[in-house]
């Protein structure tokens, strides 16, 4: 209901803008990393997106045809640098924003956006303090709460009985996860600690593991973080399970994988094998997307491997789209008071709709665990909370 009042505080206090003196071009925003931590999954995300847009160039409002702009900024997967990338679309008259992987940047960037009135659609950023924090953030994705007990809930069910539990120190997204991982598997039954940002050496991580008796590692990490536990946790032989949540779910981590004795887990959002539904044709589209263009093919980690972040990123740029063709307008106002009631059906990562507090309602995660012969995921089940 908030959302909602604030949605139409904002329309009442901003003159909208008609199709007759709109630009030829309607500007989505896409604040994304590209460099960082999180540029591999970043460029993934944007993907998804830009494959949208191939699809969906130009949009009709009011009988007039615009062109359909993707406006993209790096945000570099740092909070301070988010701030400056969040302005800069803001400052282009992006009628909405799209993004991002990484929770600790959408949140930073949460304050400009709606200091502006400006609408942003969450793709992959799932701590909770996203949209409760921040009127004009909305989310497509399932919450940190929910992944963590997913991912718990799997542990348990493998005979898991004692997790160490590593997360990195003062970043949102693998505390967040680490937090709730915790709290659903038992704070007893876990031993927790944290690296600081830079760590290179996991050697001393994996050892604590082994020495505190634990049968599951739980890591969720940026993929620069994953691919050395990986190594490390091979070269210290430890062949219980490695957890993680939807940021492993990339190209790094396989060929991290590939070839060792491991077992790597990950929670995620879709799987490419999914045939029901859209998903069929959108895995087939965006596969022959990326082997068309070796630009793209190369940001997705140089094949084509259809991550969940795409599938979401695709998911997320119809859903603007939507929101902008139910609005009539490409006014920032007219999107915001209209977004609470947007439905999208035909998601490839399965229906979108709204909460109160502006998340989608989500109840199942993709389990998938990396096959070390074939440097491919391999799909393991779906997992809810209550399961």
């Amino acid at each position: 209901m908030m959302k909602k009042i604030i949605a139409l505080a904002l329309a009442l206090c901003m003159v909208l803008v008609s199709a007759a003196a709109m630009a030829d071009t309607v500007k989505i925003g896409v604040f994304e990393p590209s460099s960082g931590d999180n540029g591999a999954g970043g460029k993934q995300e944007v993907l998804g997106i830009q494959y949208a847009n191939t699809l969906k160039p130009t949009i009709e409002l009011n009988g007039t045809t615009y062109d359909v702009e993707l406006v993209i900024v790096d945000n570099q997967s740092v909070t301070d640098k988010a701030v400056t990338a969040a302005q800069t679309l803001v400052d282009a008259g992006v009628s909405i924003v799209l993004g991002s992987y990484g929770s600790g940047v959408s949140m930073a960037a949460g304050t400009i956006f709606e200091e502006n009135g400006t609408p942003a659609i969450g793709v992959s950023c799932t701590n909770p303090a996203v949209t409760s924090t921040c009127e004009t953030y909305w989310r497509i994705c399932f919450l940190d709460p929910f992944q963590g007990t997913v991912m718990a809930n799997f542990a348990k069910d493998m005979g898991a009985t004692k997790a160490y539990v590593l997360s990195m120190l003062g970043d949102d997204y693998t505390a967040g996860l680490a937090h709730y991982f915790v709290e659903a598997f038992g704070k007893d039954n876990c031993v927790e600690e944290q690296f600081t940002e830079g760590t290179s050496d996991f050697a001393a991580y994996m050892n604590n593991a082994v020495a505190n008796g634990c049968d599951v590692i739980f890591a969720p990490s940026a993929t620069t973080y994953a691919s050395l536990i990986i190594d490390q946790a091979a070269a210290q032989g430890i062949t219980f399970p490695l957890l993680s949540g939807d940021t492993w779910e990339s190209s790094v981590i396989l060929e991290a994988a590939q070839g060792k004795n491991v077992q790597v887990y990950c929670s995620t959002f879709f799987d490419e094998n999914d045939e029901s539904g859209p998903a069929s044709a959108f895995v087939s589209g965006f596969k022959a997307y990326l082997n068309a263009n070796a630009d793209a093919k190369t940001n997705n980690g140089g094949n084509d491997i259809v991550a969940a972040v795409s599938a979401l990123g695709f998911d997320a740029y119809n859903v603007a789209y939507a929101a902008i063709e139910a609005a009539g307008s490409a006014d920032p106002a007219a999107i915001c008071e209209i977004l609470p009631s947007v439905v999208y059906e035909d998601a490839v990562t399965g229906k979108i709709a709204f909460d109160e507090t502006g998340d989608a309602i989500k109840d199942m995660a993709y389990i998938k665990k990396a096959n070390t012969e074939t440097g491919a995921f391999d799909f393991v089940k779906t997992q809810s909370v209550a399961e």
